[in-house]
């Protein structure tokens, strides 16, 4: 044990507390969250480089002596011996064929992007999984694993924003009410408490229909509700902590409200926030794919979970694609409860100081 905390002291750069190695031997105790995350990472960088794994561009061309990215750069097809100006397509059989007299194409494992068109698919889209289409194609002849990496990508990458925003307002309004406590708390918790018990679905449909829809436009809707979960949390370690001996002294040598807040209190009521942050995440993600199934969510062609799922309604003769959606959420949104529930019994205090 000690060897093993010497060594995460090493990759983090500096010496972990005591709690600190009680909760992260905690978090590995917990064998399916622990495994759950190294999975759910390892899903996510390879996300990360969903242009690298599917794409219609090669990621590599030597061409005449020298060597093109065509997945991170534009060229136009004169580069290549072309005709035209604009940007070379690399799935016409000409320009291909231009390439590969002096030099050679490094394809990608998938040679179709999110929003790739198979115009050679030569059967009825959408079509069953075959050699060319590990997944099928969808009701539009696109790449269905395609979309499904690169739609995984951004729902993940969507929840931790919304996570992190929601963090961030949620604990400064919880660590303020809390705080000061009299009328302002009253009044907020009233507020609160109006705000809550508002339809959220329903608000969040008519807005999404009134407004253009875009990844920072439904954030923003999203955002309104969401910090809510944190709020009481934060407001009731606050509200136990503002009269302990140690904020009492702090207040009595003048320091300031805002230092002993953020540096004194905040990292007692830290414990409860970061075990809550994993459901964040999920409510996020199952939040926009709602929103892409009722068709109020991303713009039309972007790739989208919720979207492959209404897909799957509408074409109940090809149950690959019901299918795929749904366990790509089930998978993905266990990873992240199980999780949360590894981060929970890490920071339980039973378990922390037994």
């Amino acid at each position: 044990m000690a060897a093993s905390m010497e060594k995460i002291d090493r990759v983090i750069g500096f010496r972990v507390t005591p709690i600190n190695r009680r909760r992260i031997e905690n978090f590995k105790k917990n064998q399916r969250g622990f495994w759950s995350l190294w999975i759910f990472l390892f899903l996510f960088v390879v996300s990360l480089f969903a242009e690298g794994v599917a794409n219609d561009k090669p990621y590599l061309v030597r061409f005449d002596g020298a060597f093109y990215l065509p997945a991170l750069v534009a060229y136009p097809e004169t580069t290549f011996g072309g005709d035209f100006p604009t940007e070379a397509d690399y799935t016409d059989p000409f320009v291909q064929e231009l390439i590969e007299k002096q030099g050679w194409i490094a394809w990608p494992i998938v040679r179709f992007s999110y929003d790739t068109i198979d115009r050679e698919l030569g059967k009825p889209a959408p079509s069953a999984p075959d050699a060319r289409h590990w997944l099928g194609t969808d009701d539009q002849a696109r790449d269905v694993f395609a979309r499904l990496l690169y739609g995984f990508r951004l729902s993940v990458l969507f929840g931790l924003i919304l996570t992190i925003l929601s963090s961030v307002v949620g604990v400064a309004a919880g660590a303020v009410q809390g705080f000061y406590g009299g009328w302002l708390d009253l009044l907020f918790q009233r507020f609160i408490e109006i705000w809550a018990g508002m339809p959220q679905l329903y608000i969040l449909i008519i807005m999404s229909s009134i407004l253009v829809p875009g990844f920072w436009v439904l954030l923003g809707i999203l955002l309104l509700f969401s910090w809510l979960a944190l709020v009481g949390v934060v407001r009731a370690e606050f509200l136990r902590a503002r009269n302990l001996d140690f904020v009492r002294a702090a207040r009595a040598l003048g320091v300031a409200d805002a230092t002993i807040m953020f540096r004194h209190v905040l990292p007692n009521a830290m414990v409860a926030t970061v075990t809550m942050l994993p459901f964040i995440l999920t409510g996020g993600v199952t939040a926009l794919t709602s929103l892409d199934f009722l068709g109020l969510g991303l713009p039309p062609g972007s790739p989208s979970l919720g979207e492959l799922l209404n897909q799957g309604k509408n074409n109940l003769q090809a149950p690959w694609l019901g299918l795929t959606g749904f366990f790509v959420l089930a998978i993905m949104l266990s990873l992240l409860i199980f999780i949360g529930e590894a981060v929970r019994d890490a920071f339980d205090p039973r378990k922390t100081f037994a």
